[in-house]
C-alpha cells in the first residue's frame, strides 16, 4: 500500500513529463510547417548591373533567413518593360526610374520601391587624360576626375572630330572619330540616360520638358547613336568590352558607377590605367523595384528596409542613404571618388523620353 502511494506521484510526474514533451515537440512541428509555408522563391527580372549583387551567397544568407529565395534572370532595363511574359515574375528590377514607371503602366502594379541608386560616369583611361585636360575636356578635383565640359565633348562627337585632331595627342592619335560608347538607347537604361544628359546640354541646359523642344534636339541625339555602330542591349556588354579589350576598343565608356567599382572591390590586380570621369552635369539612376505579385512586395520591403543588404550592395559598388562602407573600400583601394554628387540633372519625363528615343529608333532603322 505505500509502495503504491510512493509510486504515484512519480508515475504523475512522468505523466506531467511526457504531455510536456509532446506539446513541446507538437509547437516544434508546427513552427517548422509554418516555417516551410512561410518560405518563398521569388522570381526577379533585373538589369545585368544587378545579376551578381542578386546572386551573392552573403544576400542569400541574409534572405534565407527571412523566408525568401531567389531566382534570377537578366534583361536590359527598357526592354524588361516590354517583355510580354512580364506578369509572369514577381519582381522587376530594372535601372532607371523611367523603366519603373512604364513597368508600373503596363502591369497595373502600384507597388513600387526605390532601393539604391548610381551617378551615371564615363569609362576611360589614365593615358588619355592629360590629352583631354589639353582640349579643356577634363580636370581633376580633390583626387576625382570630372568632365568639366561635357556640351563641349558632345559638341566634338556631333562634328565628326577624331582623336588624331586633339592638339598634342601623340598617345592616342588613331583615325576614329571621339565617341563615348553607350548601350541601344531603346533597349538599356544607361543609353537613355546617356540620351536624356546629352539632350539637356543640347537644349540650353534645360531638362527637354516638351515635344517642341524634344523635336528641336532630336536630330542631334540620332548622331551620337548611329555614329557607334553595333550597340549592346544591357550595360554589362559595353563594360565587359572595356575591361577585356582596353584603350583599343573602349576609350570612353558611358557607364553606372555602380559597374566601376564592383569590378575595383572584386579583383586583386585591375588595370592601373583604368579611370573613372564624373560629367559635369550627370545623372542618376534609381534602381527601383516594381512588385508584380505579394511575394515580390516582400521581397521588396527587405530590400529597402535591411541594413544587412544595405551593406552588401555597397560591397557591390551602390550607393544607400549611408556610404559609409563604400567609401572605406574604395579608399582602401586607393581609389578616391566625390562622397557627394553636387551637379546632377532630372531626366525628362517617361513620355518626352520616349519621344526621343522613338525618333533615333525610326533613323536606326532605316
Amino acid at each position: 500500500m505505500n509502495f503504491r502511494k510512493a509510486l504515484g506521484p512519480s508515475l504523475a510526474l512522468l505523466l506531467l513529463a511526457g504531455v510536456a514533451i509532446a506539446i513541446r515537440f507538437s509547437m516544434s512541428e508546427k513552427k517548422a510547417s509554418d516555417s516551410a509555408a512561410n518560405r518563398i522563391t521569388v522570381k526577379i527580372l533585373t538589369g545585368s548591373e544587378k545579376e551578381h549583387f542578386l546572386n551573392d551567397p552573403e544576400l542569400a544568407k541574409v534572405l534565407a533567413a527571412e523566408g525568401i529565395a531567389l531566382t534570377v534572370q537578366k534583361a536590359g532595363s527598357r526592354e524588361i518593360a516590354t517583355r510580354p511574359d512580364l506578369k509572369t515574375f514577381d519582381v522587376a528590377y530594372p535601372a532607371g526610374a523611367a523603366a519603373a514607371v512604364k513597368i508600373s503602366q503596363n502591369t497595373g502594379s502600384k507597388r513600387v520601391f526605390a532601393t539604391f541608386y548610381t551617378p551615371m560616369a564615363v569609362a576611360s583611361w589614365k593615358t588619355l587624360v592629360p590629352v583631354l585636360e589639353s582640349a579643356g575636356l577634363v580636370t581633376h578635383k580633390d583626387g576625382s576626375y570630372f568632365i568639366v565640359d561635357m556640351a563641349k565633348l558632345v559638341d566634338m562627337m556631333q562634328k565628326g572630330t577624331r582623336w588624331k585632331d586633339l592638339p598634342g595627342n601623340t598617345v592616342y592619335a588613331v583615325g576614329k572619330s571621339v565617341l563615348v560608347t553607350s548601350t541601344d538607347v531603346r533597349k538599356s537604361n544607361s543609353g537613355a540616360m546617356y540620351l536624356a544628359l546629352a539632350a539637356y546640354l543640347a537644349n540650353g541646359n534645360n531638362v527637354v520638358d516638351n515635344e517642341a523642344d524634344a523635336d528641336k534636339v532630336a536630330a542631334s541625339m540620332v548622331k551620337l547613336f548611329a555614329k557607334q555602330g553595333f550597340q549592346e542591349s544591357s550595360s554589362a556588354g559595353p563594360f565587359e568590352d572595356y575591361t577585356s579589350m582596353g584603350i583599343g576598343k573602349a576609350p570612353l565608356v558611358m557607364i553606372y558607377e555602380q559597374q566601376f567599382l564592383e569590378y575595383i572591390l572584386s579583383h586583386p590586380n585591375p588595370n592601373p590605367d583604368m579611370v573613372l570621369l564624373y560629367p559635369m552635369p550627370t545623372i542618376l539612376t534609381k534602381h527601383t523595384i516594381v512588385a508584380l505579385s505579394d511575394n515580390g512586395a516582400r521581397f521588396a520591403q527587405q530590400m529597402t528596409g535591411n541594413p544587412k543588404i544595405a551593406s552588401i550592395a555597397q560591397r557591390f559598388g551602390f550607393r544607400t542613404q549611408v556610404n559609409t562602407e563604400l567609401f572605406e573600400a574604395v579608399k582602401a583601394r586607393k581609389m578616391v571618388i566625390p562622397q557627394t554628387i553636387v551637379d546632377v540633372i532630372d531626366p525628362p519625363s517617361y513620355d518626352i523620353l520616349e519621344k526621343l528615343i522613338n525618333r533615333i529608333d525610326s533613323a536606326l532603322s532605316h
